[in-house]
């Protein structure tokens, strides 16, 4: 089995990715993974949507499509064969000019959105950017307010459908965030005074 990183975006996959997916007699994910790799899926290659993949229990010979990097918040606990993709940690830190040793990564995509939001406070607190992985019900309202008290310099970055045509980065401090339009989106939190944009 391999599973294969897809990108965030389209026209994000790696060569590899790309030889992978065009190889495959079996290919599975869900819609959106499956739109990003479209035009590297062979003609007569079986296709399955995959819309549940908490029992999720594939062939040996699938090849498994993940969002994003398989590793960050994606299948990559399937095991097998991972091919890595681009990831919207790397295409937001790329756009916003931030180096990733600079980054604390926090995933709140299914999780403790308050832990995730204190997580963010600490990295912030020692000089760092707070990266989180969010799911469409994640409060900037409530990360804002535990933000409230790391200085009026802290600024939230709201990046939504990273790759995508309707890209749109927005930013705003901390006590007024910016409010995402779109259910695809990361945030990054941290001091971005000294940044171009």
């Amino acid at each position: 089995m391999k599973i294969v990183g897809v990108g965030c975006g389209p026209g994000l996959l790696t060569e590899e990715a790309e030889k992978a997916i065009s190889s495959a007699n079996l290919i599975m994910g869900s819609r959106r993974a499956l739109e990003l790799a479209a035009s590297f899926i062979p003609a007569g290659c079986e296709v399955r949507v995959v819309s549940d993949f908490s029992s999720f229990n594939p062939p040996g010979h699938a090849v498994v499509l993940s969002t994003g990097d398989p590793m960050l918040a994606g299948l990559g606990y399937l095991g097998g064969d991972i091919i890595p993709g681009i990831s919207s940690l790397q295409v937001a830190a790329s756009r916003l000019r931030i180096a990733l040793e600079e980054i604390s990564l926090i995933v709140a995509h299914g999780r403790d959105h308050g832990r995730a939001a204190g997580e963010a406070r600490a990295a912030i607190d020692q000089g760092r950017f707070a990266f989180i992985i969010a799911d469409p019900g994640f409060s900037l309202e409530a990360l804002a307010t535990v933000l409230s008290g790391s200085g009026e310099e802290v600024e939230i970055a709201v990046c939504e459908d990273l790759g995508y045509p309707a890209e749109r980065i927005s930013f705003g401090p901390a006590g007024n965030p910016p409010r995402p339009r779109s259910s695809l989106f990361c945030v990054f939190a941290g001091r971005f005074e000294d940044r171009e944009r």
